[in-house]
């Protein structure tokens, strides 16, 4: 059901939400609605033509693959032609960049960063509250440490490990003036400082509890806090030495709630539940009631935490992670509105609206807490093909501020440098949004994706585990920071890096992902709460600040580089090589989409081929999707090899989903083929698809899903009928 605003036909529900929501915040309906309309009326011209000069540029470069054939490329002529077409632009002269009014979270604060799918409150509150871990957990309950994870009980040698290992990192971030703090049998504050005193006394941030027997000392060593726990009437502190029960760690600085690659909203009802759940974060209000243990729990976010600084006065830090809000990109359009001409409006520009809104409860104040203390809101804008996108968003946030009557730049932008467009001319991107943009980051998943559908012409790709070792990937990652650095980032905004995918390795993480901070990135994402608070170690390791002075210095890595084509030599692999890629891709592709579609689930821990928990979500889709589209197309497998691989992948992914009562077999029930079909439409049409994307078949696919499951709860829900006589 629609009702009419300004000439536009929306959703009733979405109506009554945004009803709500204008009589809360003070906003005439008439005026929002018609400002709205003008919106629309402005900026989806403008939208199509982008989305019209995509296709323009992808036909353009198929043909031109297609008529070099199987002659070797030759790199100046294919930039040339690259520059013909308008895909590469002229790099802009040297500029910085300079948002105001940017949180320290955001601007100088480096640290883990969560991702998390909106439509999941309970996740969502997890990760707001992520801000502050605990170390002895994350160490105890994961393979962070060698030993094998108690299953029952309290195991008194691992959690002896625990410790050591905690105090191992306070000797290295907190070093004491002499002596490790294995050795201290007690600590206090006496003057104002530590006792035992530390190496550098500045350390030192603040106290609870009584100088002479404090309840919690808390530090801050590069940026980030943390706090000893003291209790000697704990069982872990009562144990200890020195009484200390835990060390709790400042770890997910800021957090995404993501409205995109994480989540599966194909309608009205979908968008509607990952509105609400954005309104209650900023309201303040969200819970999630959940059993654990036989007992109900509810979950609610974080308060701040007080502490006695050294000088006698109060210290109040953030309990929450700070929140951005991730939009979706240029190229879905929502039933939540219709336009005059009976089409619906881009998904992009009601996010922005919408998701500004309600950051107004933030920002204004009548929140119960304050996510920017700065009066900003953070919005991350994914799947930018190039500078003239991102200047469109850029004009997009323009209008928005001016129908909610905010100052100009108050919405911040997050740039996702996942695109080849976007990477080629990352600073024009950069220099048409220089007074808001506060993030940019590489995503090498949707990158690698856009990378095969970009030059699905030019040849067979290589094999997916060897795209980590192309050339493209080290000048990408590369070059993302350096150009990041030289438009003038540091210090106020992130630059960061992707996702670790395997949520069940952390061991492996640990020894790892130091590389993030190493090449100078302020953030990196992690899948999880505990995740982050590892990876936080890494952040006091390394002085992320001074790496980045060091890499400033660097020249850019080489455009040629970035636009080498990983292709890969068919001849050179062998008819099992190809089998196990194929199936491996076949795998992973359903072991997501049957999820999908058959439960709306956007993001979740998959198991891989060698029945590995990775996280997954439409990003990693798109890279298998269209990896195995360009294999069918280029003749390395065939149709028949496809849909052999499809049917086996589809048996293991049945077989590992066995203990999930909500889980339906694709192979076994003739009247759930929607996932299985998908996964197939997502290969075979996956080189004609709008640069790949994964979004336009998965929605159709769901809704089709959804709307058999809608037909059949109606069915069961009638009356019996009286027999025909």
């Amino acid at each position: 059901m629609y009702v009419t605003h300004a000439g536009l036909k929306v959703d009733e529900d979405f109506a009554g939400f945004v009803a709500e929501l204008l009589q809360d915040l003070g906003f005439s309906q008439e005026m929002f609605w018609n400002g709205f309309a003008d919106i629309l009326r402005r900026f989806v011209p403008e939208n199509r033509r982008l989305l019209a000069v995509r296709d323009e540029m992808q036909e353009q470069i198929d043909d031109w693959h297609r008529q070099r054939g199987s002659r070797p490329l030759d790199m100046g002529e294919y930039l040339r032609f690259l520059e013909q077409i308008g895909y590469l632009v002229p790099s802009p002269p040297p500029f910085q960049v300079s948002p105001a009014n940017v949180d320290a979270e955001v601007a100088t604060i480096c640290g883990p960063q969560l991702v998390v799918p909106i439509t999941n409150a309970r996740f969502l509150l997890n990760a707001a509250n992520a801000r502050w871990g605990s170390l002895y957990d994350a160490l105890y309950g994961t393979d962070a440490l060698a030993a094998p994870i108690p299953t029952t009980g309290y195991d008194a040698e691992r959690g002896a490990k625990v410790i050591e290992w905690g105090r191992a990192f306070l000797d290295e971030a907190l070093p004491l003036a002499s002596g490790s703090h294995a050795q201290v049998e007690e600590y206090r504050i006496a003057d104002g400082q530590l006792d035992p005193p530390l190496a550098e006394p500045e350390l030192l941030a603040g106290y609870r509890g009584p100088e002479t027997s404090p309840q919690a000392i808390l530090f801050r060593h590069n940026g980030l806090h943390v706090e000893l726990v003291l209790d000697r009437e704990h069982p872990i502190g009562r144990t200890d030495r020195a009484g200390v029960a835990d060390i709790v760690l400042e770890s997910a600085v800021t957090t995404i709630c993501d409205l995109e690659d994480s989540v599966a909203t194909v309608d009205a009802a979908d968008k509607l539940q990952a509105y609400g759940n954005w309104l209650g974060l900023m309201r303040g209000d969200l819970t999630a009631r959940f059993e654990k243990g036989g007992e109900t729990i509810v979950r609610a976010l974080a308060e701040d935490r007080s502490y006695i600084a050294p000088d006698g006065s109060t210290l109040t830090l953030p309990g929450r992670s700070l929140l951005f809000v991730r939009n979706v990109g240029h190229l879905m359009t929502t039933p939540l509105i219709l336009l005059p001409d009976g089409g619906e409006v881009p998904e992009g520009i009601v996010d922005a609206v919408i998701t500004s809104a309600v950051a107004l409860y933030d920002i204004g104040g009548t929140g119960r807490f304050a996510n920017s203390r700065e009066g900003s809101i953070y919005i991350v804008k994914p799947k930018m093909h190039g500078p003239d996108e991102v200047a469109f968003t850029n004009r997009l946030f323009d209008a928005v501020e001016d129908l909610l009557a905010l100052p100009r730049h108050t919405i911040k932008v997050g740039v996702m440098d996942e695109e080849r467009r976007t990477s080629a001319s990352l600073a024009a991107c950069l220099e048409a949004v220089k007074d808001r943009v506060v993030f940019i980051n590489t995503g090498f998943l949707d990158r690698t994706g856009d990378e095969i559908h970009t030059s699905m012409q030019a040849g067979p790709m290589t094999r997916k585990g060897d795209m980590k070792a192309a050339r493209w990937i080290a000048a990408y990652e590369d070059r993302n920071v350096q150009i990041g650095l030289a438009c003038g980032l540091s210090g106020k905004g992130q630059i960061g890096k992707g996702m670790w995918a395997a949520p069940d390795r952390m061991g492996d993480m640990l020894e790892q992902k130091i590389g993030h901070p190493r090449a100078g990135a302020s953030t990196a994402w992690v899948p999880s709460p505990t995740a982050a608070t590892l990876h936080a170690t890494h952040y006091h390791r390394v002085d992320v600040k001074a790496r980045q002075r060091e890499r400033a210095r660097e020249p850019v890595a080489s455009l040629e580089d970035l636009l080498t084509i990983p292709l890969g030599q068919p001849d050179s692999w062998s008819g099992e090589d190809i089998q196990r890629e194929l199936e491996n891709n076949a795998q992973g592709m359903l072991g997501y989409v049957v999820r999908w579609i058959d439960q709306g689930v956007g993001c979740s821990k998959v198991p891989d081929i060698e029945d590995v928990g990775l996280m997954e979500d439409r990003a990693t889709l798109r890279i298998s999707s269209q990896h195995m589209a360009n294999w069918l197309l280029h003749g390395v497998a065939s149709g028949e090899q496809v849909d052999e691989a499809l049917r086996a992948m589809a048996a293991k992914v049945d077989r590992q989903n066995a203990g999930d009562p909500t889980y339906r077999s694709m192979l076994g029930n003739a009247s759930s083929g929607n996932a299985l079909q998908a996964a197939r439409a997502l290969i075979f049409e996956g080189a004609r698809q709008p640069n790949g994307y994964t979004e336009p078949l998965l929605h159709r696919y769901r809704a089709k899903e959804k709307h058999a499951g809608e037909a059949t709860a109606s069915r069961e829900g009638e009356p019996e009928q009286p027999e025909a006589r």
